[in-house]
This record gives structure tokens, C-alpha cells and sequence, in this order.
């Protein structure tokens, strides 16, 4: 049986670290770039390589972005009263595509699943609490993908900072049960804002 040369095979395996990437599509993928002219995989190599040497990881939101702070959170003309909570950084920008939300973000760096070990203090939970009390939040806007996870950590988000006595909202339910909200359509997204839900500690969410 054949084997790939050792490039090609270090390559499947970075590539199947993707995520919905087996090793079928790692080599299809692998193929397709040695098809393409030598200055077009350069090309994509610098900037596979640019992401590390350019992209930082903003100290208040944590974004990735080309410094920190962020454009967002070192935008005078944007609210620090209201925050909108995001489980990843391709959720912030989806909001942003909407032009729904004129505050400010904080990325939690996923959702709660102590199944693989992922609990609050894994997440970015700590710094949250802090930026509330120190920025005077007066509203939280809870905007987690509607899945099992997502409720999850949005009750315990909810019950959490309840006691903090800030205003606890949620996106509206125009999002179905399973939904991501990177892939939302902008209009959708816009309504869900428009239409947001109170949260309490006593019901904190409802699924569809």
C-alpha cells in the first residue's frame, strides 16, 4: 500500500484538526492546492503565517483582532452601559454584519459543556463579572447559538449576574432551536435584537 509522502501526510493531519474535516476532504483539499500555481500556495502560506505574526486577542473582549484593545471596544461612540455576550469571535462579526447593536461585546470563548471540561472557569466568565462591575453595565444581552449548550450557559449567565442588578436580555426566539448564530442571515439577526427577552434568575430562558 502506498504511503503519502511525509509532507503531504503532516498536512492531512493539520488539516483534519478543522473542524468537519476527516481525511478524505484533508486530501482532497491537499490535492486542490498542489494544482494550483506555486505563487498561489505562497501566496496562502503567507497568510496562514500573517495570522500569527498580525492577530492579537484584544485584552477586553477578547476578539481576535490587529490590536488591543479592539476597534470596537476603543470606539468612544459605541456604549460600554450595554453588552452583548457572544460564545465565539465569528458570532461578534455576524452581529456587526446587522448593524443591530451599537455597544460593545464580550467573547466567552465557547459555551458550558462539563462533559469535556469546559466550565465556567475555562471560559472567560471571570473577566465578564469584572467588566460589569467596573463599566457599570446596565444592560447584558445574552446571544448564544439556541442549543442545549446555549441555554445552558445562558441560565447559568443568568442566575450568576441577576443578583448584580443589572438588566438581563436575550436574543428574541427568531432564531430556531439548533440554530448558529454566525450563519444567521442579517435581517434575521436585526429582528432578534429589535425583539430580545427579559431574562430572571426564576426563568431564565424558554427553548423553542
Amino acid at each position: 500500500m502506498a504511503r503519502f509522502p511525509f509532507v503531504i501526510q503532516r498536512l492531512i493531519e493539520r488539516f483534519t484538526q478543522l473542524p468537519g474535516v476527516g481525511p478524505k476532504t484533508a486530501e482532497r483539499y491537499i490535492y486542490t492546492l498542489l494544482k494550483l500555481p506555486k505563487s498561489e500556495r505562497e501566496a496562502m502560506a503567507d497568510a496562514i503565517s500573517d495570522l500569527s505574526r498580525t492577530i492579537a486577542t484584544c485584552v477586553i473582549c477578547f476578539d481576535f483582532a490587529e490590536k488591543s484593545p479592539c476597534n470596537i471596544c476603543g470606539d468612544a461612540n459605541r456604549s460600554d452601559e450595554h453588552l452583548c455576550v457572544v460564545a465565539e469571535s465569528s458570532d461578534l462579526h455576524a452581529l456587526e454584519r446587522s448593524g443591530a447593536f451599537a455597544g460593545k461585546y464580550h467573547i466567552l470563548g465557547g459555551v458550558l459543556r462539563p462533559t469535556a471540561g469546559i466550565t465556567p472557569e475555562r471560559l472567560t466568565v471571570d473577566a465578564l463579572e469584572k467588566r460589569i462591575k467596573e463599566k457599570k453595565v446596565q444592560e447584558l444581552i445574552i446571544a448564544l447559538d439556541p442549543t442545549m449548550e446555549g441555554e445552558a450557559t445562558t441560565q447559568y449567565l443568568t442566575k450568576r449576574f441577576t443578583k448584580l442588578g443589572i438588566r438581563m436580555t436575550r436574543l428574541a426566539r427568531g432564531l430556531p432551536m439548533g440554530a448558529d448564530i454566525a450563519y444567521a442571515d442579517d435581517q434575521t439577526l436585526e429582528n432578534a435584537f429589535a425583539r430580545r427577552e427579559e431574562l430572571t434568575a426564576s426563568r431564565p430562558s424558554k427553548a423553542n
